[in-house]
């Protein structure tokens, strides 16, 4: 399947010259494969042509018309193009008005008696049938029923429409496309055997390619569509399980333990653990006194007590000889961790360290000297824990929380400070199944899905921007309680961003809430940019209850557990991702008081966009929230890794390919199991140009 020819340069093309070369490489598809697997973003059914009446009836209609007028209309501080067109139904029935906003050269196109292809959506507005949003291409009696490109008068193609930049037509892609293809016709080779191409009911991989660019028919659209996503997601799967199968054949020893310490500290908690912490623990434990490494994440929605599990597996490691290594994202939390861990684990005998940037000299210098030694078994800190300088006696176990936060080359670096150490990697941010199968796929995960008992859900309200008085107004109700509130905004500071127009910032709003809106409550500032030490200062003192407001960008999203802040105010909150959303809310309700998140929101927002916030109002399920922003914002973006590439599927959407996915898994795990070296370099087939393979979890153990 993998031919020299696919990776000749789309200049090599009749018809591509030097300038339409570079437009094809700013899109992306500067080789003959990248430009066949450039598959298009929408298509239009020419055997589905209705009237300009019974276009309003439908969300996207095809309409064939003439232009009768075209002229230019003043519209304020613009000019506005409109295009005057009829069809052959019975008059006024069959006319409408195209409106060019910003279209104005339009008007040396659509000439008075021209025929065009319109499709696009209309709708009645002014007495009239109109559309400003629709896509148009001339009406070619002369064209070939075979022409490349695909003439718009034959009314039984389904025409593919591509992504474009400045100096490329749809028709000139199209052209190219074919030609791509008829390049390497008959030389593509077939990689899964006929009986899984017939059980997974899966077209020929060439003859997909064809049809995904050039269709006969819906039917075999859909076929070629569900051929390819299953290709991209049965090789994606194909790489990650064999990772999986690499880490699995390594070997280690541990020394049995009798649990004592783990016993003790059972024991001195001040309340049960709840079966889903007993099931997890266990799954753990299981691995971790097992012959192989352990490679784990554990997942569980915010307040759900993954930090405990982690911490009583960590006493299992420690008490059979060795070390354990605990990474966190922000120096906040480190502290935070290490000051909770000290608590539980010191009267065991365990001792535990902080290791951060900001700890330098001889403090520095003593900490490295016991930790290499093997006198401190446990220790909390930064990505100063993977330092050069650092040295472990015998480091046993990695812990990476927020693992979101860390990159690869972060986490191997930590992982190569011990022989073969197991992993464990945690997050809040619930991970719906098809995420976690292709991101995932070589972890064996364990999933906290039930709270505590006695929490109670955070009371979330909605409220548009200008009605900001009555959030604040509740916010001093519950101030003059005795609690505390959260302001969260999207920006540090003023002028940093000119995309961001009036969005308010966390400097700015911190000076207007402390002058004017409540002077007399004490208030604090955080961000990333300010000092550890004064973030840290500022830190205590709300979590001493000093400061009754906290202002604060995102970095208060993870780690930061006061039980008396009862209000967290998000404000411009459509500038968030709902899984960040959250997060967010998850740092109040953390004590047994009532607590309460307002997320407020632009004048401007969209319908669609007040919907997206009503998922916050309706659950407080973070899978259900997760699956949500898996739809919306894809898997880049959920997984906080959207400019390292990872996971930009071409064409599987796993939102919607769940089901493929299952499939894909499944005979993935069945061939491996028959052949190991499947996809060896030689045999690579569309891996390379098809799929983005995320080198996340077991990678660092010397997989992939």
């Amino acid at each position: 399947m993998y031919l020299r020819e696919h990776n000749q340069s789309t200049a090599s093309l009749k018809g591509v010259g030097p300038k339409t070369f570079e437009v094809l490489r700013s899109l992306g598809v500067d080789t003959i494969w990248k430009l066949i697997l450039n598959v298009p973003r929408d298509y239009i059914d020419r055997s589905l042509v209705v009237s300009l009446a019974h276009a309003v009836e439908q969300t996207k209609a095809n309409c064939m018309v003439r232009v009768t007028r075209c002229r230019e209309v003043r519209l304020q501080n613009q000019i506005l193009l409109k295009i005057s067109v009829e069809d052959d139904s019975p008059k006024p029935e069959g006319k409408a008005c195209l409106l060019c906003f910003g279209r104005t050269y339009l008007k040396s196109v659509f000439f008075p008696g021209k025929r065009f292809f319109i499709t696009g959506s209309f709708r009645y507005r002014n007495r009239e049938i109109q559309s400003s949003n629709f896509e148009y291409e001339e009406y070619d009696p002369a064209g070939s029923l075979h022409d490349p490109a695909g003439s718009l008068h034959d009314p039984g193609v389904i025409l593919p429409v591509y992504a474009l930049a400045s100096g490329l037509s749809q028709k000139k892609i199209r052209k190219i496309t074919r030609a791509a293809l008829e390049r390497t016709r008959n030389r593509i080779a077939e990689e899964l055997p006929d009986h899984t191409r017939r059980q997974r009911d899966l077209l020929p991989f060439e003859m997909s390619l064809h049809q995904i660019h050039f269709p006969s028919d819906q039917r075999s659209l859909k076929l070629a569509r569900r051929t390819l996503t299953y290709h991209e997601l049965f090789f994606l799967l194909i790489t990650i399980n064999r990772r999986r199968l690499k880490v699995k054949s390594l070997q280690k020893l541990r020394r049995a333990n009798s649990f004592e310490q783990k016993t003790s500290l059972l024991k001195r908690l001040p309340f049960e653990m709840t079966a889903d912490q007993r099931r997890t623990l266990g799954e753990i434990e299981a691995e971790l006194f097992s012959h192989h490494p352990m490679s784990r994440l554990l997942q569980g929605d915010v307040g759900c007590g993954k930090t405990l599990v982690a911490l009583l597996a960590s006493v299992s490691v420690i008490e059979a000889g060795e070390q354990v290594a605990l990474m966190v994202p922000t120096e906040l939390l480190a502290i935070q961790h290490a000051e909770n861990t000290a608590r539980l684990f010191e009267p065991l005998g365990v001792q535990v360290a902080l290791l951060t940037g900001s700890i330098q000299g001889e403090k520095r210098s003593l900490l490295l000297k016991a930790l290499h030694r093997g006198e401190v078994q446990m220790v909390i800190g930064t990505h100063a824990l993977f330092s050069k300088d650092v040295v472990y006696r015998h480091l046993g176990l990695v812990i990476v929380d927020e693992q979101h936060r860390f990159g690869v080359k972060q986490r191997l670096a930590l992982m190569q400070k011990g022989e073969v150490p197991d992993l464990l990697l945690m997050t809040a941010t619930p991970i719906p199944r098809s995420l976690a199968l292709a991101a995932f796929g070589d972890l064996d995960i364990s999933t906290i899905r039930h709270l505590p008992p006695g929490r109670r859900s955070v009371i979330t309200h909605l409220t548009r921007e200008g009605n900001e008085r009555r959030v604040y107004d509740r916010v001093r109700e519950e101030i003059q309680n005795g609690r505390q509130a959260y302001f969260v905004y999207p920006r540090i500071e003023d002028g940093v961003d000119q995309r961001a127009g009036n969005t308010k910032s966390a400097e700015e709003m911190f000076r207007i809430l402390r002058s004017e809106i409540f002077p007399d409550i004490p208030m604090g500032l955080i961000h990333s940019r300010i000092d550890e030490a004064e973030k840290r200062k500022r830190m205590e003192e709300f979590t001493g209850g000093k400061i009754g407001i906290l202002v604060a960008t995102s970095v208060v999203e993870v780690g930061v557990d006061v039980a008396n802040a009862t209000c967290m105010v998000i404000e411009h909150a459509e500038k968030f991702g709902l899984t960040t959303l959250h997060q967010l809310r998850g740092r109040v309700g953390r004590g047994d008081q009532q607590s309460y998140a307002f997320l407020i929101y632009s004048r401007d927002l969209t319908e669609n966009g007040i919907e997206r916030l009503k998922t916050m109002m309706e659950t407080s399920d973070g899978f259900r929230i997760a699956e949500e922003d898996l739809r919306i914002r894809g898997p880049g973006e959920l997984l906080g890794v959207r400019q390292a590439g990872y996971l930009m599927l071409r064409i599987a959407d796993l939102h919607r390919d769940g089901e493929i996915l299952e499939e894909a898994l499944q005979d993935a795990l069945r061939f491996l199991s028959e052949d190991p070296e499947l996809l060896k370099p030689e045999n690579r087939c569309i891996r390379d140009v098809l799929t983005r393979v995320p080198p996340f979890s077991a990678e660092p153990l010397g997989g992939g």
